[in-house]
């Protein structure tokens, strides 16, 4: 077992050694990579026709009408740093969309609330969301639909889990 393991990691790639990895890959990573980056690059096109940046659009469907959240349960919903959604808030808050509120039992912390434009603007996101997946949908079997969505909670409770232990 001992040389097993031994003989295992001797022949792991050494950090840098990016060709090594690419070889111990699958296709796997890759293609979430990529899945990632052309649905960003789509929702982008698409979120800047409704006057939002990318991001924006799952801080507005983070948030329920009537009742505020604080940026450090936002930041833990969306998995980013408490100052990207600062950030995001900001620019937010100076399009009327979200306010920032105190809080009515810890005057140390601040609540976001969506505003009327807000809750607006949350509509047209969830309709053009619709509108990409209906898209999509037509072109995919129910079943394989089902089976790929199951497939991808999966794998984003692992990598979700895997992320909250590194933080």
């Amino acid at each position: 077992m001992y040389i097993e393991t031994t003989k295992a990691h001797a022949n792991s790639p050494k950090p840098g050694d990016a060709s090594a990895v690419a070889e111990l890959a699958g296709p796997l990573i890759p293609t979430l990579l990529s899945l990632s980056k052309t649905t960003r690059a789509l929702m982008g096109i698409k979120l800047a026709e409704v006057g939002l940046h990318q991001g924006q659009d799952e801080l507005l469907m983070s948030l329920e009408h009537g009742s505020p959240m604080s940026v450090s349960a936002l930041s833990e919903k969306l998995c980013v740093r408490p100052s990207t959604v600062s950030k995001m808030l900001d620019r937010l808050c100076a399009k009327g969309l979200v306010d920032r509120i105190p809080s009515p039992r810890d005057a140390r912390l601040t609540l976001v609330r969506l505003t009327p434009s807000g809750d607006a603007m949350k509509t047209e996101v969830r309709q053009l969301w619709g509108m990409i997946e209906a898209d999509l949908s037509s072109r995919m079997a129910q079943d394989g639909i089902d089976t790929m969505m199951g497939a991808l909670g999966t794998i984003d409770g692992i990598i979700g889990a895997r992320l909250m232990r590194l933080r």
